[in-house]
């Protein structure tokens, strides 16, 4: 590969950095396993600029480079896993799904490939991406119901979660537009699943709610929607291991509740 194609290559690459470690930390659920196979991710690429291959777009090759890594250097997510508590117990989780569809799942949901570069990324045809897809769904959904708090300010956007969330079986306890208004729902009715804006209706953060309620069961997941995920994406503080990015897709709320719901993996996210 030429210098100047490579250097182009790079400045891509570090475009789509951030929604690689957002990928790793989904797919391992925890942010400092995702951050160690994404660097590793880099360092295989320094070392073989030939991963980075021109004949499919950067960030496709790049999460191709990943799962070469995934699959040749890492811990197999179907073996027992040392990691203990909320996170132990995810890692547990994964094992029992069939395997590649969470990979599947989470290329096309969070990182929205299409499934022709999800066979590309991990060595299927698209027909077979698109069964990987379908099957996690199915696992996922069957595995857990629980109730769902809405932090959510815009009224349609609101009323758009909880008709997907309801869809999918599960029960909405309450929609709060501050976060006063999460944190008194929250506590009067504990839910399963915390599902929050980032800016709420009087300027308060939906962070700042979400962190007040893990005050009180931190093991609570949170799927957090901000328009601007790059922002929560920076490496200097602890991260969302489910960040939506608005505006978005039915079937990216329906992949994230399902994971959230199943594998109840989730940090504080300091302000």
């Amino acid at each position: 590969m030429q210098e100047d194609t490579f250097m182009s290559m790079s400045k891509q690459v570090a475009q789509q950095l951030p929604y690689l470690r957002r990928y790793a930390r989904a797919l391992t659920g925890s942010q400092t396993t995702g951050d160690r196979y994404a660097a590793a991710t880099l360092e295989a690429i320094l070392a073989d600029c030939a991963l980075l291959s021109t004949e499919i777009d950067v960030k496709t090759a790049l999460f191709r480079a990943f799962h070469t890594v995934w699959q040749t250097t890492g811990t197999p997510i179907t073996e027992q896993s040392d990691e203990q508590g909320v996170e132990g117990r995810a890692q547990s989780l994964l094992g029992t799904l069939t395997p590649h569809t969470r990979e599947a799942l989470l290329l096309r949901s969070l990182e929205q490939f299409s499934y022709q570069q999800i066979g590309q990324i991990i060595d299927v045809s698209g027909t077979d991406a698109q069964e990987l897809v379908a099957i996690a769904y199915s696992e996922m959904n069957q595995a857990v119901r629980g109730k769902v708090l809405v932090i959510e300010d815009e009224p349609l956007i609101a009323l758009d979660i909880s008709h997907i969330v309801t869809d999918m079986g599960h029960e909405v306890t309450a929609i709060a537009r501050t976060r006063s208004e999460a944190v008194r729902h929250g506590l009067e009715q504990r839910p399963d699943l915390i599902l929050a804006d980032i800016h709420l209706a009087d300027d308060s953060s939906g962070i700042d709610a979400v962190n007040d309620l893990l005050k009180h069961d931190a093991d609570t997941p949170v799927i957090f929607i901000t328009a601007y995920p790059e922002r929560l994406l920076t490496g200097e503080k602890p991260e969302p291991a489910f960040l939506i990015t608005k505006p978005f897709e039915s079937e990216q709320v329906r992949s994230a509740v399902s994971q959230a719901m199943f594998f109840a993996s989730t940090q504080t996210l300091n302000a």
